[in-house]
């Protein structure tokens, strides 16, 4: 589905990406760990487009997808949680997941479902953005990815900030859309938040991947734990 081949990216002259090489398959969950400015954000954001790869490429189900621009890789069927959540604070809970839906015959997300999966924001369907709590904010900006009805889900740092009982919370509901087969993207600081919910992870340092494997073979690498995660 989604295939990064060596990815060099820049911030101005300043070289951050160095070569980075990963796949997201259908319906698996892809995550990506590391410190804080290890290069985990700045992987996402040059696959959404905000970003362009100078060297390598990145290819979306066997189209290079590397000099497109953000909206343009949105049409193709990604949804993107940003860090900062990016709701329309002045929209009404309803407003901002009806905005920028896209609908059709082959729609999946709809207001019905996305209430049904977080009955919280049905609870505050007529509040205003800036009227909700972090983690309300945060599950609001899921919704409205849902409501794209993408293929693939990309989200940065969705648990940050937030207390560990919505940590519970947004963690299964990316298990149950792991579950319907949607393939996610995740970027993450929180272990066990990933652990919880990863088919594979990538641990991320100084813009270079330093380890691939499973859950399972994570948890017994202490020398990555320790050197890169600070666990």
């Amino acid at each position: 589905m989604l295939d990064l081949d060596h990815v060099d990216a820049y911030y101005g002259d300043s070289h951050i990406l160095h070569g980075v090489s990963f796949t997201v398959r259908d319906g698996e969950v892809v995550c990506l760990l590391g410190r804080n400015g290890a290069g985990k954000t700045t992987t996402i954001m040059t696959v959404m487009g905000y970003l362009h790869p100078r060297r390598g490429a990145i290819r979306y189900n066997g189209r290079d997808i590397g000099a497109l621009p953000p909206y343009a890789v949105a049409q193709l069927g990604f949804g993107f949680v940003p860090q900062e959540r990016g709701i329309f604070k002045s929209l009404t809970v309803r407003e901002n997941l009806t905005v920028f839906a896209r609908t059709g015959g082959k729609s999946y997300w709809t207001l019905e479902r996305i209430f049904a999966l977080f009955p919280n924001l049905q609870a505050r369907e007529r509040n205003l953005g800036f009227q909700l709590s972090g983690g309300e904010q945060q599950m609001l900006s899921i919704a409205r990815a849902l409501m794209l009805n993408p293929s693939l889900l990309l989200l940065d740092e969705p648990s940050e900030g937030l207390a560990p009982m919505i940590v519970q919370e947004i963690v299964a509901v990316l298990k149950r859309l792991k579950g319907e087969g949607l393939a996610i993207l995740l970027v993450e600081q929180n272990l066990r938040a990933a652990f919880a919910v990863a088919d594979r992870h990538h641990v991320m340092n100084k813009g270079a991947l330093c380890f691939t494997g499973s859950t399972a073979e994570l948890e017994g690498n202490e020398q990555v734990l320790h050197s890169y995660l600070s666990v």
